[in-house]
């Protein structure tokens, strides 16, 4: 029997929240960074708006990869499946590591240098659910070094998004003017 391993947007949305969930992560927990970042930029802002963005970033299949991908990382690492100082270097979330943040800049990249710095926002300054991860992985036993940074990025791009939408609803409501290059 071949095994599946192309899915619809759909079914990546359902499993990539199913597998964010199993981890203690909900899609309004990362909806709630995404608020409360673009909160400081744009005001009337709807949670709903960003739910729905978080919805969107998660049925691409980038980030349906490496959703699944750092779920399972961390889940070895609590297993002590790697060997040698490798499995000490992710189940301590070394800060020198960097891998992990290398997958989250990767998915923040999909939003351009907005979605990154975002992103380093998000990183450095620990919002929300993020926050929660981080202190839970020093925990005995857990492990969330790569959840943390997957979980940041997709509220970075999902904020991104965002900011995308409503600069282009701006842009639709004022006059429209011929626009060239070559005009002085």
């Amino acid at each position: 029997m071949k095994k599946k391993v192309l899915f619809s947007r759909e079914e990546m949305t359902r499993l990539s929240v199913e597998a964010l969930r199993s981890r203690g992560v909900t899609v309004d927990d990362i909806a709630e960074i995404a608020f409360k970042q673009q909160a400081r930029y744009t005001e009337n802002i709807k949670f709903e708006t960003c739910r729905e963005s978080v919805l969107k970033v998660l049925s691409l299949r980038d980030i349906f990869h490496h959703v699944l991908l750092a779920v399972e990382l961390d889940k070895m690492a609590e297993k002590k499946l790697f060997e040698g100082p490798i499995q000490d270097i992710i189940e301590s979330d070394l800060g020198l590591f960097g891998v992990d943040e290398v997958l989250g800049l990767d998915v923040a990249r999909l939003y351009g240098v907005i979605g990154m710095t975002n992103f380093g926002d998000i990183d450095v300054n620990k919002h929300g659910i993020v926050s929660k991860l981080n202190e839970d992985g020093k925990k005995e036993g857990i492990v969330h070094t790569f959840l943390d940074d997957i979980v940041g990025a997709i509220a970075a791009s999902a904020s991104t998004r965002v900011a995308q939408i409503i600069n282009e609803d701006i842009a639709q409501e004022e006059p429209h003017k011929k626009v060239s290059l070559f005009d002085q």
